[in-house]
């Protein structure tokens, strides 16, 4: 499925469940980043901090590039601090476009793939060579 058309779906569409944990007032948002590489034959996406309506752009833009162009793409999800339902948007878009997998996702996006049902969907990896062997 192209990305756009894939895009159009995903991120648009209103499932109608319970809304997905936010960050409360306490919290303070860290710095998305992103980081890319080569490592044997697949594209690795590193990602770090919070991700969410406001943040989440430079790493779509990373994943979009990424599935376009390479065979397998790894995201390294092991640094991200903060996500919500707009982050998960794009892990089901990216899936449906591309081989992504992802790896070590931290404990706060690992359980929001659990409620979801996310986990099921995605290739989820626990390490970087296992995802990219």
């Amino acid at each position: 499925m192209p990305w756009e058309e894939a895009a159009e779906t995903a991120l648009m569409s209103d499932t109608g469940r319970t809304p997905l944990p936010r960050r409360t007032a306490g919290q303070v948002a860290k710095a998305p980043s992103v980081r890319q590489y080569a490592k044997r034959g697949a594209w690795v996406v590193a990602a770090r901090g919070d991700y969410d309506l406001d943040s989440v752009q430079p790493l779509a833009d990373a994943l979009a590039s990424a599935v376009r162009s390479h065979p397998v793409v790894v995201l390294d999800a092991s640094g991200v601090t903060f996500a919500d339902s707009t982050l998960l948007n794009l892990l089901i878009l990216t899936h449906l476009t591309g081989n992504l997998r992802v790896v070590a996702p931290s404990p706060h996006l690992r359980r929001l793939c659990e409620i979801t049902g996310v986990d099921g969907l995605l290739d989820i990896r626990e390490t970087l060579d296992a995802a990219t062997g």
